[in-house]
């Protein structure tokens, strides 16, 4: 079920309704609505994928137990490897086991022999498979390094690893953060009502006017990038970074928002990643459920940088590479991870300093700031190239595409937008990241006939605007991962 349709414009004022007007009189019961609330978002999509979920949840439950209740640390080693191996072994085969297929059988091709026809080895990828897996995961983890003590009650750890708000695509929630919640009776809250509707009205805008627009420009661009100029490929590319963040947010906040409707508080997913100064900073920015997971599970145990520079780099090559194979099962998706690996040593072998003064009545602050918005600029720029190994199909689709736009570079005619637009989508994203933090509060006016007047304006342009624009149910760009 996608949160930009008509079914789930129809299934959450109903798992509302039964959640607080008849059924909040009893934790367990109310758990177990959420649960089955979730079973049937997952299932709306295809229900025989439900039994993954579940055996998940199972074996890590148990898991998790076994791990507390043993003494000795190769037994609990022992369980613990048993939660990671099934964990790791259904997303491997569901995920990757096209990839290894047609990887090998492209390099029997190289050596002579017919390319096969692979048709009959298609596995379908099930929808949030690398986010709930990631979830349980952790879940044991933290048991085995005593951060955590299991859940007893079997229903709650199931509401845990399959709420249905993040379940597709995050936020990846620990569960010393969600579980205490879900373990906990809730009252609903007005002012946590108000802010979750807020979050899923801005969601639905920022996926369905902005990033389903794009996308559209960003489709034709790729698809036929020979027939454009370097000037119009470079504008391709910064189109795909603002839709990748508004599709991608977007479903962050409907999910946060939907969360804070049922009473419960998920983690912040994205705090304005293009404003970074640095590679390091930027993933400290985007993504933080899963990059603050990759750090915890494996860049840590690995040493993180504690053993040098040489050692840094080993452990976040192993890292970005791992990262870019949990985004997708293609070469694109490793070269991707690789290259931003690249564009991360320089930050490792010349730390910057990031503190700048807030004074800039003096040349010094001035200057700090010239160079701060450089540092923002090429981060933006690096990241931006980046994203068309995420984006194209292939490794020659993406290395034609750069070469293209290097090549032939030539600023776009106004007829397609060019600068005029790309000076506009700056203003967007600019206007985008401070309206999330005020847009409603309306701060500087202090008439509060007029704020009720201008937010009822704001309600009415955002929605009519996303009735306007969702002509078509698109899915989420994450799900596919």
């Amino acid at each position: 079920m996608l949160f930009n349709s008509l079914e789930f414009l129809i299934f959450l004022p109903i798992v509302f309704f039964f959640y607080w007007i008849v059924l909040s009189k009893n934790l367990k019961i109310q758990n177990s609505f959420i649960l089955l609330s979730s079973y049937i978002f997952y299932g709306w999509w295809d229900w025989r994928y439900l039994s993954l979920i579940v055996m998940s949840t199972i074996i890590d439950y148990f898991m998790g137990l076994r791990i507390y209740n043993s003494v000795e640390n190769k037994t609990k080693k022992f369980y613990l490897w048993i939660s990671i191996f099934f964990n790791l072994s259904v997303l491997g085969f569901f995920k990757y086991f096209n990839f290894f297929i047609n990887s090998w059988i492209d390099l029997l091709r190289l050596i002579g022999f017919e390319k096969q026809d692979t048709t009959l080895f298609k596995i379908i990828v099930p929808v949030g498979i690398s986010f709930y897996t990631f979830q349980t995961m952790s879940y044991t983890l933290d048991i085995y390094y005593k951060k955590l003590k299991p859940n007893k009650d079997f229903i709650s750890f199931a509401t845990f690893v399959s709420f249905f708000p993040q379940l597709v695509a995050g936020p990846i929630e620990r569960a010393k953060n969600l579980l205490p919640q879900i373990n906990t009776a809730r009252s609903f809250s007005y002012m946590q009502g108000i802010e979750g509707l807020r979050l899923i009205l801005w969601g639905l805008f920022k996926k369905v006017v902005v990033a389903d627009t794009l996308s559209i420009h960003v489709n034709m661009i790729f698809e036929d990038y020979n027939a454009y100029n370097g000037g119009v490929l470079f504008v391709g590319l910064i189109y795909f970074s603002f839709q990748i963040y508004c599709d991608f947010s977007g479903y962050s906040d409907i999910a946060i928002g939907t969360a804070k409707l049922l009473g419960l508080e998920l983690m912040s997913n994205f705090k304005f990643p293009y404003f970074a100064k640095s590679l390091p900073q930027f993933w400290k920015r985007w993504h933080i459920s899963l990059s603050t997971w990759f750090r915890d599970y494996l860049y840590i145990p690995l040493g993180g940088s504690k053993n040098g520079k040489i050692i840094t780099i080993k452990n976040l090559f192993i890292v970005f590479l791992v990262s870019g194979m949990w985004h997708g099962a293609s070469w694109t998706f490793v070269i991707w991870g690789i290259v931003h690996v690249m564009f991360y040593i320089p930050s490792i072998i010349i730390p910057g300093n990031h503190v700048y003064k807030k004074d800039l009545n003096n040349k010094e602050s001035f200057l700090k700031l010239l160079n701060r918005i450089f540092q923002i600029g090429t981060t933006y720029f690096f990241t931006t190239l980046s994203w068309v190994f995420f984006r194209s199909e292939n490794i020659n689709d993406a290395l034609g595409y750069l070469i293209n736009t290097f090549k032939n570079f030539d600023f776009p005619n106004s007829n397609r937008g060019g600068i005029p637009f790309i000076l506009l989508l700056i203003f967007i994203e600019k206007f985008i990241h401070k309206t999330e933090r005020d847009l409603f509060s309306i701060k500087w006016i202090r008439s509060k006939k007029i704020k009720q007047i201008l937010r009822i304006l704001i309600y009415y342009g955002m929605v009519s605007s996303i009735i306007h624009f969702s002509k078509f149910e698109k899915p989420f760009i994450y799900f596919q991962f």
